[in-house]
């Protein structure tokens, strides 16, 4: 059962859609996150989140955004996370409620992997290329992560309208 409450996940969801939507084409274009969507989904969550959840539960998720934002960096020194990656992750971190911790992860996983895969799949098709020619993300060997990272968001924020408590 999520715990996120669903009247707080549909409002949060309307508001970071886009932003979500816009990072993964972003790091698709040009392997790159825009700081400017990493804060536009924090205010996001401090105008939104302050007027829709109990104000213990906003207080407290922001150390959520503390905590994924040293261990991303920590995993971005190590080369295993882009820092945009990082720092975007950290900005969704507050949008997940500690209760769905294991659900969001699993979730994640399985988008992590349909991400990889369509990617993968849709960089061998030349129309896909031909349509898309300058995509930094058809030529690099990294993954671009915003393209599981915005829609993890989406979904997770659609299960709590459906489910939440």
């Amino acid at each position: 059962m999520l715990t996120q409450s669903a009247h707080a996940a549909l409002w949060l969801l309307i508001f970071a859609t886009p932003i979500a939507l816009y990072v993964a084409w972003s790091d698709l274009r040009a392997m790159r996150i825009p700081n400017k969507s990493v804060l536009a989904l924090l205010i996001v969550y401090a105008i939104v989140g302050v007027l829709t959840l109990p104000i213990s539960v906003w207080a407290w998720s922001w150390l959520h955004f503390v905590v994924v934002l040293v261990v991303g960096f920590a995993l971005s020194l190590t080369g295993g996370f882009g820092a945009g990656d990082a720092k975007f992750a950290a900005a969704m971190a507050p949008f997940i409620a500690l209760g769905d911790l294991r659900l969001f992860l699993v979730l994640f996983s399985a988008v992590v992997l349909a991400a990889f895969v369509a990617h993968r799949i849709l960089r061998a098709i030349p129309a896909i290329r031909r349509a898309t020619p300058d995509w930094a993300s058809w030529e690099r060997r990294e993954f671009p992560f915003g393209l599981a990272l915005g829609p993890a968001l989406i979904f997770y924020l659609g299960l709590a309208c459906l489910y939440g408590g």
